[in-house]
């Protein structure tokens, strides 16, 4: 909680500056394109430019540094392309994205994405819709807005992190471009106001994240998800999670807790919380909660998540006790070996119920948790994979607790999972993924390998 309210802070206080702003300039009159350059299949009908496939803008004429650039689109079908600015052709500067096709491949590069530096893994519109996009630079920092709602806020800091491919995209000045990389985009206006800032620089960098030490941000260059698929509000609101996400870069994908004696108990609950969650930036998902959770909520209510997860930490035991691993009190041990089969028959057990990923995998209890490869041995690692190979299930690297343990992870790609990554977190301040990075790179973990969860929007 205390690192959201400082993040809330530092946003206040970067947004403060003195600027005298100049008048806005229409860079598109809806009669013709004589502002820009055109390159490809670019059409002006009916006060809209359209921009097929491979098609390009370039502004003429212009050097713009710091600016507030207003401009209403919208994506046909599967649709997709960028803006850019400080950039003398299409192909350079800083691009913001847009694209809401759910069927894309490459599904962590929505609209309003500072492409490989903020890549945001929802759109908050809809291909065929108009939104309205706003992309403002002043001094260090850039602000992407979509329909009025905030979706990227980055400082550029005075040392940054681009690899080769990405080295153009850092702040100078420069013209606009427009570029449809597939399908066709349209364009209805464009508007630009200069802004004559005198914003601290200094100030600004001294409150960006250090690029020179963030795994984030390499992972952002490197094209990979940057996604935590396990978040609660536990220890923040909504609004601090969307505050919290734009700072450190890292997409959330909220989840409710589902089940008897949890915040939500049944359909009602799960359709009013899914009402107030509609147009947030938050991926979707829900945990199910105890063994009887599948009966608990209906196929129907289950399907209107991106996705559903639960764990294998509550069941009864052989004597009919309920049992919840991360309770000392209500685990009952009388042979270590024994009650590790036991666990294990409980995981697989749970592989059959109507849930899309595996979460907090291979927990042990307390008194077992020191002994973990001991007690994960090949078979019962092997029996647990096969069951969710046959289900067709994906497993989580859990942050929280740092499982499951890199043997696993590798017998599990070999197997042909899907992974994500997942904090668990029991308040406001629960990291940035250290765990599931590391289990990244030491087990080559591709953006193929990662789950693309069933959006709906």
């Amino acid at each position: 909680m205390k690192n959201t309210v400082y993040i809330l802070c530092i946003i206040n206080l970067i947004m403060i500056s003195c600027t005298e702003d100049n008048s806005p300039k229409s860079l598109f009159n809806g009669e013709n394109s004589e502002q820009w350059e055109t390159t490809g299949d670019v059409v002006v009908q009916n006060n809209v430019i359209t921009l097929n496939e491979g098609s390009s803008l370039v502004l003429k004429k212009g050097d713009y540094k710091n600016f507030e650039l207003n401009v209403k689109a919208r994506t046909n079908g599967n649709g997709k392309g960028y803006i850019a600015f400080h950039t003398d052709n299409a192909e350079d500067g800083y691009r913001v994205t847009l694209n809401n096709d759910l069927e894309s491949s490459q599904w962590w590069t929505k609209t309003g994405s500072l492409l490989s530096v903020r890549n945001l893994t929802k759109s908050t519109v809809k291909t065929d819709e108009w939104f309205d996009m706003d992309i403002r630079v002043e001094g260090k920092v850039i602000n992407v807005l979509v329909n009025g709602n905030p979706v990227v806020e980055y400082i550029e800091p005075a040392s940054t992190y681009r690899t080769e491919e990405h080295a153009s995209k850092l702040l100078s000045s420069g013209k606009f471009a427009i570029k449809s990389t597939e399908g066709t985009i349209e364009i209805e206006s464009i508007n630009v106001t200069p802004l004559n800032s005198t914003v601290d620089v200094a100030l600004q960098q001294t409150l960006a994240i250090d690029e020179t030490t963030d795994h984030i941000i390499e992972l952002h260059q490197d094209n990979f998800p940057v996604l935590d698929y396990h978040v609660h509000l536990k220890g923040l609101t909504a609004e601090e999670a969307g505050i919290q996400a734009r700072y450190y870069g890292i997409n959330y994908a909220l989840a409710p807790n589902c089940g008897i004696g949890f915040p939500i108990t049944n359909d009602d609950e799960v359709i009013e919380y899914l009402e107030e969650m509609e147009g947030q930036p938050f991926i979707q998902a829900m945990q199910g909660e105890g063994r009887e959770w599948p009966q608990t909520f209906s196929a129907e209510v289950r399907s209107m998540f991106d996705y559903v997860f639960t764990d294998a930490m509550t069941f009864t035991d052989t004597k009919g006790r309920r049992t919840r691993l991360w309770m000392p009190e209500e685990v009952f041990i009388e042979n270590e070996q024994q009650y590790m089969d036991l666990i294990v028959q409980k995981i697989v057990d749970v592989m059959q119920e109507p849930m899309d990923v595996y979460v907090n995998p291979n927990f042990l209890p307390e008194v077992m948790s020191d002994r973990y490869d001991e007690f994960w041995t090949e078979e019962r690692m092997d029996k647990v994979i096969k069951a969710m190979v046959e289900t067709k299930k994906v497993l989580e690297i859990n942050n929280r607790y740092e499982i499951p343990n890199k043997a696993f992870i590798l017998k599990a790609k070999d197997a042909g999972l899907k992974f994500t990554f997942g904090t668990n977190n029991a308040d406001g301040d629960f990291g940035k993924l250290e765990y599931c990075i590391r289990m990244k790179e030491e087990c080559g973990l591709t953006a193929e390998d990662m789950y693309k969860p069933n959006m709906k929007i």
